[in-house]
């Protein structure tokens, strides 16, 4: 039932976005889900939050179809999200990262450009698939490592996004396949 909701949020807002014209792109989980389905759907992983990147330019008129859609803006220690009204929870909120900015100071990289984007097949905009992988490795918490070996696993990751990589980007892939399991 919590996947089922979190589904219907991310249609929800993603179709709200679109009917506005918002450029987005979903990213997180739901991108690695989205991406991993086209290989093998039954090897995808359940997330309990919906992440956009967004343009700043369109803060205002993002905030608007949000509140229109009934969520509320919280601002919680950096990280803007909006909370559902139908599940009001910081996690299960939907959270915004902010195209070409740094997510952490501390990260290498900045968020992709909403030009890094493609229609899925399921109907939203998602990040391609060497600027996911970009992305999960700049911030290599323990999930994003996760979501890397979900990817390798499905042979997601080619030669293309391999060579979008930095070297210290190409390290920490190679540290994930070195300790991936068979």
């Amino acid at each position: 039932m919590a996947v089922e909701r979190v589904e219907r949020r991310l249609r929800k807002v993603t179709a709200a976005l679109d009917a506005e014209g918002i450029k987005y792109a979903v990213i997180g989980g739901n991108a690695v889900a989205a991406w991993v389905a086209r290989v093998d759907p039954a090897a995808t992983r359940a997330t309990k939050d919906v992440d956009l990147l967004l343009d700043r330019d369109d803060e205002p008129a993002a905030e608007r179809v949000m509140k229109a859609l009934g969520f509320a803006r919280r601002d919680i220690v950096g990280v803007t999200m909006f909370i559902d009204p139908d599940e009001p929870s910081a996690r299960s909120a939907v959270h915004i990262v902010w195209a070409k900015e740094r997510v952490r100071r501390e990260y290498h990289e900045p968020a992709p450009s909403i030009d890094e984007s493609v229609r899925d097949p399921q109907g939203f905009r998602v990040l391609d698939l060497p600027a996911l992988v970009r992305m999960k490795l700049t911030s290599f918490r323990r999930i994003d490592q996760v979501h890397i070996e979900d990817m390798l696993r499905v042979e997601l990751i080619d030669e293309r996004a391999r060579r979008a990589l930095s070297e210290k980007l190409q390290m920490r892939l190679r540290e994930i396949e070195s300790t991936m399991e068979e």
